[in-house]
């Protein structure tokens, strides 16, 4: 059996374009430019580290070490394929994990350069986004975006970039239209301005932006940014090209909300990105209570202009349908959402505070039951509320808005995410995340949190997918970003990790949660002096001397230096007698595997198993690595949702 061999590459498919129609003509004349397209590919993949693996028909596959390189042999080829007499060739780049044997290579980033040459023409050169990503500080590499486009056999789109250098050609959309590939619409909804006399109309504005948003979201084969991204350009005065390159979008939509008395007036303009062109402009002037009638107007006007095929149905489905006609209610909601994603201890507890507002004088109004629910999510998982107390408020508010409406994606997402963490019972949350995903299939949020089901299932291939995909669609949230990190690092695609951490910090450098995870990625490369550099930074952006020291007190283990990491231990300690409330049991897990004193390492590991501060994750986190396959281990974690892992 052949061996197997699986690494990361930078993978180049050429094709010469008409050569069967050249062998029917002349020859002689096609073999000749045959020999030429092979001493050209030879010498060019030789000169830049490549490695030709096989000729297959009228092309060839290529892999690379490194994306740059790969990049430059492919224009150095096309340049000189392009010198009289002209050889017609189409080049496909892509940088993916591949698995090599002694029959060839395989797997999905063969499948992605694949298709990418496919759809290219003569003379161009064809990137995906993954590899335009490795190009970030390569100025002398310029390249245009072409797009998002669906690919078949291909999960998430993929925005295809164009290389732009000497005589190459750029291709145009119109070009690349075909049977082969489909453009993904796609458009941001930036923030609605407050035109408004008084400024704390804000949350009216915004709150007007994101229902929107989330009505576009419904539209079948349109993919919105989500809010996290488009909220980031609020007040920012920058070009609309610029935007949505940044955002990769085609579309983009702004506006304005004055509000006075019991009039609105909405203005809303839809945007080519490509060139900054207004494709529509419209105002509207409306009593308050017309509120989701307008939205539903301005949806379906975006919806119909951006998409194709539509049915005379399709038109006049409604994208927003009224949920109160109490316009106190509404008002409590929207100020309650928009504390709710500042997304800070402060503002989701102000949040909750207002939606319970809504609820006492409207009991039946189900978003806020909804969102009350995701509140609570939010302050058991980030350790700021007791995570029993506020995983069962959490379900209650859940549990409540289902009976009044089953059509809310943000309380499958709540109960899901409970499922896991309180009742290890994979089975429900597998299908708590599929009716989700079959409500909102265009929400970032929701596709993040499914990640979590399947990276506690033990599904890393396919979370890897999922969190690549939300990335897409909110590409500037940094949770998310990081989460795509994670996802890499449980893979053991630690560089493709340790990338995806840069980019996540160079959005915020104080992003505390991304110095922890790159300290592990740095550790599993083998480089522990940048492992402990990226742990003691990660510590000092927690404020507190007694916090933030596991990864640290393990590192610190592993390379020798058990005074430094008992030290460690022993400010755990300090901690447990301060932070009562507070369970680190997993982290004296973490430091004592790191000694590798086991019976201790065992221990807190089963009390912290007990005390339900440690679940599914345990099990695909390569900090368990050392200990995964001792029989004691497998036994503390053999009941995690036993008998409850979905097919």
């Amino acid at each position: 059996m052949p061996e197997r061999r699986r690494q990361l590459a930078a993978i180049m498919f050429t094709d010469l374009v008409g050569y069967t129609a050249m062998m029917q003509e002349n020859e002689n004349r096609a073999k000749e430019i045959r020999d030429r397209h092979r001493k050209v590919l030879e010498m060019e993949i030789d000169n830049h580290d490549g490695n030709l693996l096989q000729y297959y028909g009228d092309g060839a596959l290529s892999i690379f070490d490194s994306a740059v390189e790969a990049v430059r042999c492919a224009v150095n080829i096309q340049s000189r394929l392009l010198e009289e007499p002209v050889i017609p060739l189409r080049v496909g780049l892509h940088i993916g994990d591949i698995v090599k044997d002694d029959d060839g290579i395989y797997g999905d980033g063969v499948n992605i350069a694949s298709r990418i040459e496919s759809v290219s023409v003569p003379g161009a050169v064809l990137i995906s986004d993954k590899l335009q990503d490795e190009l970030n500080n390569q100025p002398d590499i310029i390249t245009k975006s072409l797009g998002k486009f669906e690919l078949k056999n291909v999960k998430r789109p993929v925005e295809i970039f164009a290389v732009s250098a000497g005589r190459i050609k750029v291709p145009s959309l119109k070009e690349l239209r075909s049977e082969k590939v489909k453009p993904v619409k796609s458009i941001a909804v930036l923030p609605f301005l407050n035109m408004s006399s008084d400024p704390d109309n804000e949350y009216f504005s915004d709150g007007i932006t994101e229902e929107i948003l989330n009505a576009l979201v419904k539209v079948d084969g349109l993919q919105v940014t989500s809010r996290t991204s488009s909220f980031a350009f609020k007040n920012k005065n920058l070009d609309a090209r610029e935007i949505g390159q940044q955002l990769s979008v085609s579309t983009l939509l702004e506006g304005s909300v004055r509000r006075a008395g019991n009039k609105i007036r909405i203005a809303a303009q839809l945007i080519n990105a490509a060139d900054g062109y207004h494709i529509w402009s419209e105002v509207y002037d409306r009593k308050l209570e017309d509120i989701f009638e307008v939205q539903d107007e301005i949806s379906n006007r975006i919806a119909n202009t951006l998409r194709e095929k539509l049915t005379g149905d399709d038109r006049k489905k409604h994208l927003i349908t009224a949920t109160t006609d109490n316009l106190e209610v509404y008002n409590l909601y929207l100020k309650g959402m928009y504390n709710l994603n500042k997304w800070n201890p402060e503002g989701v507890r102000k949040g909750i505070e207002l939606l319970e507002q809504a609820i006492k004088i409207e009991p039946g109004f189900a978003p806020a039951h909804s969102s009350i629910s995701f509140g609570y999510v939010i302050l058991g998982s980030t350790g700021q509320m007791p995570a029993e107390q506020a995983y069962k408020l959490a379900r209650n508010f859940a549990q409540e808005a289902l009976k009044l409406d089953g059509n809310l994606a943000g309380v499958y997402v709540s109960l899901g995410l409970v499922y896991i963490f309180v009742d290890w019972n994979l089975k429900e949350a597998h299908k708590a995340f599929r009716k989700a995903l079959t409500l909102k299939p265009g929400d970032a949020n929701v596709h993040h949190a499914y990640y979590v089901y399947l990276t506690a299932g033990g599904k890393l291939d396919e979370a890897l997918e999922e969190m690549q995909l939300a990335v897409q669609l909110d590409p500037l949230s940094l949770p998310i970003n990081h989460s795509l990190a994670d996802a890499y690092l449980r893979a053991k695609r630690y560089e493709e990790a340790l990338n995806q951490i840069n980019k996540t910090l160079e959005l915020d450098q104080n992003f505390r949660s991304a110095w922890e995870t790159k300290g592990w990625a740095h550790f599993l490369l083998g480089e522990r002096k940048k492992a402990i550099d990226s742990f003691l930074k990660f510590q000092k952006l927690t404020g507190d001397p007694l916090k933030g020291l596991t990864g640290l007190g393990y590192v610190y283990a592993q390379t020798g230096q058990r005074d430094k990491a008992l030290d460690c231990i022993k400010k755990l300690d300090e901690r447990s007698k301060r932070d009562k409330e507070v369970s680190l049991f997993i982290d004296y897990f973490i430091i004592y595997t790191g000694l590798e004193e086991y019976d201790k390492a065992f221990y807190y590991l089963e009390k912290s198993i007990k005390e339900r501060n440690v679940g599914f994750f345990i099990k695909t986190h390569p900090v368990a690595e050392k200990i995964r396959h001792n029989p004691r281990f497998n036994e503390l974690v053999k009941n995690i949702g036993k008998s409850n892992i979905a097919d």
